[in-house]
């Protein structure tokens, strides 16, 4: 039975290395992303994003003939031994970059599963080299069976054990890859296994609802994880942005082609705009900008949407691996709850959040929240230096990209600026060098760490309000340039009017 065993495990090897490099090639991006992520720089990343795949690919042709097998087995264990010594190099200095092994089938971070699984490989691989040839004559006879001539020394139930053995692990192997991709999909799919079971026993299968998926996320009272995502408008949301107003977040992980998550958001825009005093809601979904903006923003009018890339990172270290799915941030940074799965649990989670809370709100024509900042040159002012003429409070951050690519139009407003309009403060993060480099004529206030522009219920840049001359709040908050051109030209049909320094 040796002969049949170094054939199976020879299948086995192949089959997992053919199927790593296909999903690799076809995944090339998210495989030069990796690899950039393991610590090559680009000018190897690039080359080793084809090398890799072709090799294991190259690999898996080796493993079949008897001829090669021996060669195939030691060049899988050659290329094993390589990505565990990588994956626990970066393991020992606390890092998870994210593993492509399979491509789009499965990504996730490195972890000590990767080792082990890569382990239990080596192993595979250690067996066929240690007794898959001779290596006093070096003949390639004890490498086991061959695919096709194997057949003569078996009896008829060796051979359909043989053949049933393989049969179940590649089934295991394409099932489980399959169920993983249809549970990150839908959270419905476990409720209606439930479903299935319960007709097969002659039960009454139960109305299928979202709430079935237990995800319990991460421990509660934890630090959540840091983010910097991108925003609709080209802007950058951050963890500590929206915790900026001290209120709770609630983070909601999303897709625009998931069927549930198209039934909660009606909900979520009611909820943002009808509950911003008690907390701030945000959503990391996937896709697109278009996709995004038409289907979340543009038709629900939700706000604070940010896009992850599809290795799905931040979903990850939230342990939200559903979509829809929620997890509630306490305003001292930490977890607050379990993670929600579906639609009704964050319905649940929501309804606990806002009930107990009675938390005061900026409202239009309300004064606005009290400004005491620090110009570039040190200087205290505050939002009652320029009171007696309307004031356009713009949030900005020299390192946000958008705001970048916009300041050449905030220069130009200064250099001709309309009669009539209304003034233009910037509140900005970062460091006065960085602020000064911009080369704006503007009064900039440095907000370190965003506690005014979470006042004024702002959680991104660039975003802006209106504040009156009698120094009340005079607008509803503008997010991304071109809500902040329409709110500037709402207020004084034409480009904003600047405050020298």
């Amino acid at each position: 039975m040796m002969d049949v065993a170094l054939l199976l495990a020879r299948l086995l090897l192949a089959t997992v290395f053919a199927v790593a490099g296909i999903a690799k090639l076809t995944d090339w991006k998210g495989t030069f992303e990796g690899l950039q992520e393991f610590g090559l720089p680009v000018s190897l990343a690039r080359p080793a994003a084809t090398l890799i795949p072709v090799t294991e690919l190259l690999i898996a042709m080796l493993l079949l003939p008897t001829v090669s097998a021996w060669w195939g087995a030691l060049g899988a264990l050659l290329l094993l031994s390589v990505f565990i010594a990588a994956i626990g190099y970066q393991l020992g200095r606390g890092q998870h970059p994210q593993c492509h092994c399979f491509g789009r089938l499965h990504s996730a971070p490195a972890s000590q599963s990767t080792l082990v699984r890569n382990g239990a490989l080596v192993g595979i691989a250690l067996f066929v080299v240690a007794f898959g040839r001779d290596l006093f004559s070096f003949s390639n006879e004890d490498a086991g069976h061959s695919i096709v001539g194997w057949r003569g020394g078996l009896s008829l139930w060796g051979i359909t054990g043989a053949i049933l053995a393989a049969l179940v692990l590649v089934a295991i192997v394409v099932e489980g890859w399959a169920i993983v991709q249809l549970l990150r999909q839908n959270g419905r799919l476990l409720l209606r296994m439930d479903a299935f079971d319960a007709m097969s026993s002659g039960g009454s299968p139960a109305v299928p609802t979202l709430s079935e998926p237990e995800v319990e996320g991460l421990p509660v009272g934890t630090a959540a994880p840091p983010f910097a995502l991108q925003g609709l408008h080209g802007d950058r949301l951050t963890l500590d942005a929206l915790r900026a107003s001290g209120k709770p977040v609630l983070l909601l992980f999303t897709d625009p082609d998931c069927e549930p998550c198209s039934e909660l958001l009606p909900e979520v825009g009611d909820w943002q705009r009808e509950h911003a005093d008690a907390v701030t809601i945000a959503l990391i979904s996937h896709g697109s900008v278009e996709a995004n903006r038409l289907k979340v923003a543009d038709e629900y009018g939700i706000v604070n949407v940010m896009l992850q890339k599809r290795d799905g990172k931040v979903s990850q270290a939230y342990q939200a691996d559903w979509t829809p799915s929620a997890v509630l941030i306490q305003p001292d940074g930490t977890i607050g709850s379990p993670v929600a799965g579906g639609v009704d649990e964050i319905r649940e989670l929501f309804a606990e959040i806002i009930d107990p809370q009675e938390v005061e709100r900026t409202r239009l024509g309300e004064p606005a929240p009290e400004v005491s900042l620090p110009d570039l040159n040190g200087q205290t002012m505050s939002l009652m230096d320029f009171s007696g003429k309307p004031t356009l409070v713009l949030f900005w951050d020299p390192a946000c990209g958008f705001c970048q690519h916009v300041l050449p139009d905030l220069r130009a407003w200064e250099d001709a600026p309309p009669a009539n309009a209304p003034q233009l403060l910037i509140v900005s993060t970062g460091s006065i060098e960085d602020n000064r480099a911009m080369r704006l004529k503007s009064t900039i206030l440095l907000d370190r760490n965003f506690e005014v522009g979470g006042a004024f219920g702002a959680s991104g840049t660039p975003s802006a309000v209106m504040v009156g001359a009698d120094g009340t709040i005079a607008s509803e908050l503008a997010e991304g340039f071109t809500e902040i051109l329409s709110l500037a030209g709402g207020m004084a049909h034409d480009r904003p009017q600047v405050v020298a320094a």
